[in-house]
């Protein structure tokens, strides 16, 4: 299922989710001139390396969150911080938003370390800070709709809570499978974080959901 928008009547600007997308493809970018294995062994977040030495390997908290491992691991995780990223710019502004999002990236990758079974893997992705973004966005956006692409060719406007519900509820499924290759408990982790900052962000106004048939129509 792919998310191609909501049904919220005003964003707003959203720069910070500009500047991160921005950001992310320059750094994507410049991994392909130093090489992109190289790029994930000095930027990835290790468990392992992490425990052993905090304060020497903090720094990949930050960095493995803006570093990806491929073009369809950047692009799938960059729509979807464009699709749910404005709306929660908005409503939490954009320095709590950015808080938000650096936050639940260190609360993904600490999540993902303290559960992982394959401690010494690099971590790489955006994914976990993103998360973040979606839990904020259920719990502020609960009642919003968002237009799904079903395979082959359906569309569909699901309610934010059933999509981003399915979302978590594969993500638990998954971590506890132990499923190889994705970073689950950093989705996990992301997601819960973003959802507690949001509810502390203390939002300066409210929004209103369109109905579908309305959103149709400011959108189209």
């Amino acid at each position: 299922m792919i998310p191609i928008r909501d049904s919220l009547l005003f964003h707003g600007p959203a720069p910070v989710t500009k500047a991160i997308i921005l950001f992310c493809g320059l750094v994507f970018y410049l991994q392909w001139s130093w090489g992109p294995q190289e790029s994930i062994v000095r930027l990835g977040f290790v468990p392992s390396a992490f425990f052993e030495d905090p304060l020497g390997q903090g720094y990949r908290l930050l960095s493995s969150m803006f570093v990806h491992g491929s073009l369809g691991h950047l692009l799938s995780n960059m729509w979807f911080l464009w699709v749910f990223g404005p709306a929660l710019e908005s409503r939490l502004s954009s320095w709590r938003y950015f808080g938000l999002y650096i936050l639940a990236g260190i609360a993904a990758a600490m999540t993902q370390a303290f559960f992982t079974s394959e401690p010494t893997v690099p971590m790489v992705g955006a994914s976990g800070a993103i998360a973040g973004v979606t839990g904020g966005y259920l719990l502020l956006f609960a009642d919003a709709y968002v237009l799904t692409w079903l395979f082959p060719a359906f569309w569909v406007w699901l309610p934010a809570s059933l999509y981003l519900g399915y979302w978590a509820a594969i993500q638990i499924i998954n971590a506890l499978l132990g499923m190889p290759g994705v970073a689950w408990w950093a989705h996990l982790g992301g997601f819960a974080a973003g959802m507690l900052l949001a509810y502390w962000g203390k939002p300066r106004r409210n929004y209103k959901s369109a109905p579908v048939w309305e959103s149709w129509y400011y959108f189209r």
